[in-house]
């Protein structure tokens, strides 16, 4: 259970584990049910039932399959939300401020009442993690459930983001990463947390742990996907941002 702090430069954010990451999209469902009846306008679908189906949805799951070089192929499930900035480019393109990183947390949120629809913070974010929502015209993203994480009417242990409470494979972590000393923290250090996109220059708060050494009995040699995560040869990171633009 993650206990947050009362002030101070404060980072709340996640750090996602893609070796352990089973692709279940569990954090996906959870994410919609309770931020459909939590902050913000519900998340809304259209022609659900129908071919040409449309939703909104804060959380996604990618599935790659990596290829290295005189390696065996191995499936990569790769979850994609707000990354939470400290140099926001959704946040400094908003013409009304309704987009706005919160001091005392790093949190980026929308103020949907003065959103307008215009879609400008959609196209300054390099992720793609932002979406609008047909139904209500206005911008979506994850909240970190900031209307769970310090909502004390909840038991202790769900005052996490729904996505991390619900994770069954444990490839979920929250905390602040403003905090050397905090689990998370310690996590990124001790894996070789990295930046998605770092060339961007946002400076984001969640971090990705890249997949561990495999051991492949029939190819004689490990798969050794964290290797390819070195900064010299941005092997992993340079795959990584090549498939982003394929989303």
């Amino acid at each position: 259970m993650t206990t947050l702090p009362a002030c101070g430069d404060v980072k709340l954010g996640l750090v996602i584990d893609l070796d352990t990451c089973v692709g279940c999209h569990a954090c996906v469902i959870s994410c919609k049910e309770w931020n459909t009846g939590g902050y913000g306008a519900p998340l809304s679908d259209q022609n659900a039932y129908g071919a040409d189906t449309v939703g909104t949805f804060l959380n996604r799951i990618h599935t790659f399959e990596v290829q290295p070089e005189d390696a065996p192929a191995q499936v990569i499930h790769f979850p994609k939300s707000c990354l939470h900035c400290e140099d926001a480019p959704c946040v400094t393109v908003c013409p009304t401020g309704a987009s706005y990183k919160r001091a005392e947390d790093g949190i980026v949120l929308v103020n949907e009442d003065d959103c307008i629809g215009c879609g400008l913070c959609a196209w300054a974010c390099p992720y793609g993690a932002r979406e609008m929502d047909q139904a209500e015209g206005v911008m979506k993203k994850c909240t970190l459930c900031v209307d769970r994480i310090y909502n004390e009417n909840i038991p202790e242990e769900d005052r996490v983001p729904s996505c991390v409470r619900t994770c069954p494979a444990g490839a979920r972590h929250f905390g602040d990463l403003g905090d050397a000393n905090s689990d998370v923290s310690k996590l990124v250090a001790e894996r070789g947390g990295m930046d998605l996109m770092p060339e961007q220059g946002t400076k984001p708060v969640n971090k990705y742990l890249p997949p561990r050494p495999k051991d492949v009995a029939a190819a004689g040699e490990p798969f050794n996907l964290a290797a390819l995560a070195e900064p010299e040869t941005k092997g992993f990171l340079g795959w990584l941002d090549k498939a982003l633009e394929k989303i």
